[in-house]
Order: structure tokens, then C-alpha cells, then sequence
């Protein structure tokens, strides 16, 4: 009778310190245990389910978000706009201050819509587009099953690139090459696509993990910090 007491006694104590402790150890353990339990039941559950081994991806760039930067500008030292990408009818010529920029489609298309008519893709037919109006850092996307079947013009791919982190950007072109599926994608606030071997330039099926279907707002800057708290430690979480 004594040991099992014992161990009742030692569950009492871890269960209120998970539970009711304020500590900032708590706060720790209760974060670490959340993301484990994400990470080896729900993830590959959820994977079952969407028919994708890659489920949950969250945005650690701002390669798709829709505020205007300087990546699609390019300021002289007085933040002055010099030109923007190839847009007809741009702003250049006053003073650009990027903090006084008001987001809406039309100023990024602006401002960033050249990359896209230099591919042929219009304003009116990229309004057509899922996530037409982006996404930004910290957000989480849940991906759909993947393939030669449900794969089209503006979709949003997530794909295996150069890095441990997949990439997730927006097809932008499909072709078909000896009877096999390729395709194009391109980062909404990138001038173009990536270049190389892993690029994006030309993405094999094998390479792809899924097609974003929706977005959660700010979930993802759980894992982004969780991660970066995590490096000095010498741990590496991959995807």
C-alpha cells in the first residue's frame, strides 16, 4: 500500500504544478508538453486526414505578405521611390514613405503586380486567385493532399527547396514534360523566382508536400518563437 501512495502522492504534486502552478517552470513545461503533443499526435493525425505527411506549415517569411516593401521598391537614400517593379502608371516621382503607405489590392498590385504581368497573369485574373491577398509571418496554413490532379494556376505549394524549411509560395505556371506534371512558383513580394537546382523554377511532384487551403492569423508565431528559443540550446526542429 505504501508505494502506490507514494506514487499518488508524486502525480498530486506534478499535476498541480502543470496545472495550477503560476511559475514561470509551468509556463515552460505546459509549452513544451502543447507543442509535443502537436507535433507526435495531432500533426499526424491531421496528416491522415488531408492526405498530406506535411498537414500544418506556419510562415516564417515574409515572402507572400501584401504590404509594400522595398523588396518590390527601390528607395534612394532619402526614401524616395526611384521605380517601382514594371507596373504602368506607378507612383514614382514624389516622395515614397513606406510607413504612410495604405495597404489595399490595388497598392500592392502597384507597387509588386509587375512579376506577375512579366509571367502574363493579369490584375483582373489574379483576383480569381485563393489567398489573393497574401499572408504574412506567424501565420499557420493547412495544406490539402497535393498532385497532377488538383494542382492549378494561383494555388498556393508548399514544396521542398534548398533549406530544411519548405517553401511556400503561388504556382504560377503548370506544364506537362514527357508525361510528368511541372511547376512554376513565385513568392507575392519576391521580384522573381528562385533560381537553382531546388529552386522554383521547375518543381517535380516529388518535391511537393501539399496546397494551402486556409489560413490562421498569427498561430504560427508559437512555433517561429518556440524554435529561435530553442537554437541556443543546440535543438533543431525541423518542419
Amino acid at each position: 500500500m505504501g508505494k502506490p501512495r507514494v506514487l499518488l502522492s508524486h502525480w498530486k504534486k506534478v499535476w498541480k504544478f502543470f496545472w495550477k502552478d503560476d511559475s514561470i517552470w509551468s509556463w515552460i513545461v505546459n509549452i513544451i508538453v502543447a507543442f509535443l503533443i502537436i507535433r507526435f499526435i495531432v500533426y499526424p493525425i491531421l496528416g491522415l486526414v488531408l492526405g498530406t505527411g506535411f498537414p500544418i506549415v506556419a510562415v516564417i517569411s515574409e515572402s507572400m505578405d501584401h504590404t509594400p516593401a522595398p523588396i518590390c521598391i527601390e528607395l534612394n537614400e532619402r526614401n524616395e521611390c526611384v521605380k517601382y517593379s514594371k507596373v504602368e502608371g506607378a507612383l514614382c516621382g514624389s516622395p515614397f514613405k513606406l510607413a504612410e503607405f495604405k495597404h489595399s489590392y490595388d497598392n500592392w498590385w502597384n507597387v509588386c503586380g509587375g512579376g506577375y504581368i512579366e509571367l502574363d497573369i493579369t490584375k483582373e485574373q489574379f483576383k480569381t486567385f485563393h489567398f489573393k491577398n497574401g499572408f504574412d509571418k506567424g501565420d499557420v496554413i493547412i495544406l490539402w493532399r497535393a498532385n497532377s490532379e488538383n494542382i492549378r494556376l494561383g494555388d498556393i505549394l508548399v514544396f521542398q527547396g534548398t533549406k530544411v524549411q519548405p517553401i511556400i509560395h503561388r504556382v504560377v505556371r503548370v506544364w506537362e514534360e514527357n508525361g510528368e506534371q511541372f511547376y512554376q512558383t513565385k513568392g507575392d513580394h519576391n521580384n522573381g523566382s528562385i533560381q537553382g537546382t531546388y529552386g522554383e523554377t521547375k518543381i517535380s511532384q516529388d518535391r511537393v508536400f501539399g496546397k494551402g487551403v486556409l489560413r490562421i492569423p498569427y498561430l504560427g508565431w508559437m512555433k517561429i518563437l518556440f524554435v529561435d528559443a530553442v537554437k541556443p540550446l543546440g535543438i533543431t526542429i525541423e518542419r
